[in-house]
Parts: structure tokens; C-alpha cells; sequence
């Protein structure tokens, strides 16, 4: 699976440790910065992570700053992204079934092994196609392509 991957200074060291990981399970990782713990603004990283992730570049997107909240907030304001921040296994898992989140968004002050956990569960959970999941992912977009973006 071809994963990208992008953090804000606040997610660096956690973004550093989920490129590797991912790296050694075998997916191809698209690492778009930043490369330091420099402070830098999440917004242009956000932009540039769903971009890829809109113009099928890679599968799926990972998005990292302190509360991830922030940088969950910009990875939204694109058309065709559906960013989840998610906190647990079951916020990871919910997120792709019934949302079918396209970018998972994490707290780099979270802990590695919880990190993990997280990320395995997003990316092993297809998206159930059920009816009410579907008419409210729909709703979203037809919204979106009338107001927005």
C-alpha cells in the first residue's frame, strides 16, 4: 500500500517512528515533510498530504501534530477529503467503516505503541458499504460540490 504521511514541528519525532514502521511492513511511504522540529505551520503540510491523497497519489493519508486537531481541521477544508482524528483503536476502526476516512489524523504527544495500534486499525478496516453509512458520506459530498471548494 502506497501511504502518505505528513506532521507539523509537533509531530515530527512520532511521524519519524510511523514512516519507519510502515516502511518495514512493507508499504511505500510518501513522506511530505517537515523534516525537523522546527516550527513550521501544520496548514501547508495538511494541504499538500490531501492533495496526494485527492489526486489518488496514495491510498491513504496520515496526518500528525500536537493535538491533531489542527492539522485535521486544514486536511477537511479540501475537497474530497474526509480526515478522522482519531484517539483509539475503535475511533481508527469506525472512521473507515462507516465514514470511509480517507486521512487519519494523530496527536504527536500520543504514545508510539498507541500510535501503532491506531494506524494498523485504520488501515486494516475496509469500508462497509451499507446504505445509511453511504447516504451520509453522499450528503457530504453532494454538499460539498455545491458550496464549497
Amino acid at each position: 500500500m502506497k501511504i502518505g504521511i505528513a506532521s507539523d514541528h509537533g509531530g515530527y519525532q512520532l511521524k519519524t517512528k510511523l514512516v519507519n514502521y510502515l516502511k518495514k511492513k512493507g508499504h511505500e511511504v510518501v513522506d511530505v515533510g517537515t523534516f525537523s522540529t522546527e516550527s513550521v505551520d501544520y496548514p501547508d503540510f495538511a494541504f499538500e498530504l490531501s492533495t496526494k491523497v485527492v489526486e489518488k497519489e496514495v491510498e491513504y493519508g496520515v496526518a500528525i501534530c500536537s493535538s491533531g486537531i489542527g492539522i485535521s481541521i486544514a486536511c477537511n477544508k479540501v475537497k474530497g477529503i474526509r480526515c478522522a482524528k482519531a484517539d483509539s483503536v475503535r475511533d481508527a476502526k469506525y472512521s473507515r467503516l462507516d465514514n470511509d476516512a480517507n486521512i487519519l489524523a494523530l496527536s504527536g504527544r500520543m504514545p508510539r505503541y498507541k500510535a501503532l495500534d491506531i494506524l494498523d486499525a485504520f488501515l486494516s478496516t475496509e469500508h462497509k458499504e451499507v446504505e445509511r453509512h453511504d447516504r451520509r458520506i453522499k450528503k457530504i459530498t453532494d454538499y460539498e460540490e455545491e458550496h464549497y471548494r
